[in-house]
């Protein structure tokens, strides 16, 4: 196996051991990069040697004996409107070329906290709203990756970076890592900060997280889940603990609704295929529920809100 091939969770306890280097993995994925950037396009900006010179300062932190946190030396794409004190952050616009910020964000800060290597910012879809960017689906380049995190979902997908954070106003996370068969994981509001994110509507934002596991996903996401009174939607809490949650058994078995929306008329045919095979496949677990009714205006409703907090 190739080191980008590996796991955030194998990783980060592959470099807490000793066993590999946090420049051996950052090397190895910027090597997967250089093979795969001309056909994905994942990245809006990335600078090989600060990220190799991160990962060779989490070297020496790690060999020092200092405390390290759980991200340690592992490389992590950032979306392209969270702030980077180190490296520009452009928005996916010309408006704001290069437009570099004094501070990071929190979510970003966070990353370092717990000793990620920020590998570079990824491709949004501009203003992270509906005008796509370069970025390609790695399965399949005629075929969209989906936006507006885009380049987050693609970066992960195609093995450039074990994890990636973005953010979603209207499926931004879930979409993307949909249409590039990662997880993507979009968190109760309130539990990420989005201080110094570019902010589309206060009650619709929120931080989310890709990963190639539901075990990496727990790792990166409860990284970024403490308290930040600046982010006016947050509350002190304790952190969920989804790591350990993540690599328990169900207590109790799930029970889980199958809802066709006001827009499966919509889907095709495979789509619908997939969905039935999985709802046999989950058997007394699921029970189909019709909120046909409920959901009728539930998309208009979202698209006054977010247009009108847009404008």
């Amino acid at each position: 196996m190739n080191l980008y091939e590996l796991s955030a969770t194998d990783a980060a306890a592959a470099i807490r051991a000793g066993e590999i280097s946090s420049e051996e993995l950052v090397k190895s994925c910027l090597d997967r990069i250089e093979v795969s950037e001309k056909k994905v396009a994942a990245w809006e900006h990335i600078d090989p040697e600060y990220a190799l010179q991160q990962a060779r300062d989490a070297d020496l932190q790690r060999r020092s004996g200092a405390p390290t946190g759980c991200l340690h030396g592992v490389p992590v794409g950032v979306k392209d409107i969270f702030d980077t004190k180190d490296m520009p952050t452009e928005d996916g616009t010309p408006l704001h070329a290069g437009r570099t910020p004094a501070y990071d964000a929190t979510a970003v800060a966070r990353l370092r906290e717990g000793g990620a290597v920020v590998m570079g910012k990824t491709v949004t879809t501009e203003l992270a709203v509906y005008a796509p960017g370069k970025t390609r689906n790695p399965h399949d380049p005629d075929r969209t990756p989906g936006g507006s995190s885009s380049g987050s979902a693609a970066a992960v997908a195609a093995n450039m970076v074990p994890l990636a954070i973005g953010t979603q106003t209207n499926g931004s996370i879930i979409r993307p890592a949909s249409y590039c068969g990662v997880y993507g994981y979009k968190p109760t509001r309130g539990l990420i900060s989005r201080y110094r994110v570019l902010r589309q509507s206060r009650v619709l934002d929120q931080v989310g997280v890709f990963g190639r596991s539901i075990a990496d996903v727990a790792l990166i996401a409860e990284q970024l889940m403490a308290f930040d009174d600046r982010d006016p939607d947050m509350r002190p809490r304790a952190r969920p603990g989804l790591i350990e949650t993540a690599a328990m058994d169900p207590l109790v078995p799930p029970r889980l609704a199958f809802v066709k929306t006001p827009a499966w008329d919509q889907a095709d045919e495979d789509t619908y295929g997939a969905f039935g095979e999985l709802a046999d496949f989950l058997g007394s677990n699921v029970e189909e529920i019709d909120l046909s009714e409920l959901l009728k205006s539930a998309v208009s409703w979202h698209r006054a809100i977010m247009e009108a907090d847009l404008a």
